[in-house]
């Protein structure tokens, strides 16, 4: 796992991970650490894991061949706009915030490795609420991040 790290954080100060994907229900999580986080005077640690295949998701007119370092700096580039969020509402709510960029193709390990490294104690996400053959095929993330946190990890459904 490759990530992008900024400041060291304050080890007084308790931090709460937000993963988010750019999501409507991922700015539901960052608005609810950004309320935690004023109350708590915690950090909030923003983080972004961008996968290979996010290539398709991010390319409207795919090309036919896409070098890595194109590929990379248009990925961080939609990286950096998916966590202006979690800072514009750190700021709003007045609190200190981080944001990373992992590169892992495993991103409930990402989200995972990142709350062990940073010591964070909170992980707030979102879950997309996916089920039947669509869990099946494509996993359920916040599942494997509950099953292998070792910190609390709140979960907001779909809907609320």
């Amino acid at each position: 796992m490759r990530t992008r790290r900024g400041v060291k954080r304050d080890p007084r100060r308790p931090a709460i991970l937000v993963p988010v994907d750019g999501s409507t229900v991922s700015r539901r999580a960052i608005d609810r650490a950004a309320a935690y986080a004023r109350r708590l005077r915690a950090e909030i640690i923003g983080l972004h894991v961008v996968t290979p295949y996010e290539l398709a998701i991010y390319s409207r007119a795919r090309p036919a061949i896409v070098t890595p370092a194109a590929f990379e700096k248009r990925a961080t580039r939609i990286s950096e706009r998916i966590l202006s969020a979690v800072r514009k509402a750190a700021a709003a709510a007045r609190v200190p915030c981080r944001c990373l960029t992992a590169w892992n193709a495993a991103v409930a390990d990402a989200i995972l490795g990142t709350a062990r490294t940073e010591g964070c104690e909170l992980i707030v996400m979102a879950t997309h609420g996916r089920t039947g053959l669509q869990r099946i095929l494509l996993g359920s993330i916040t599942q494997r991040v509950l099953a292998g946190s070792r910190v609390p990890v709140m979960v907001l459904p779909l809907q609320s």
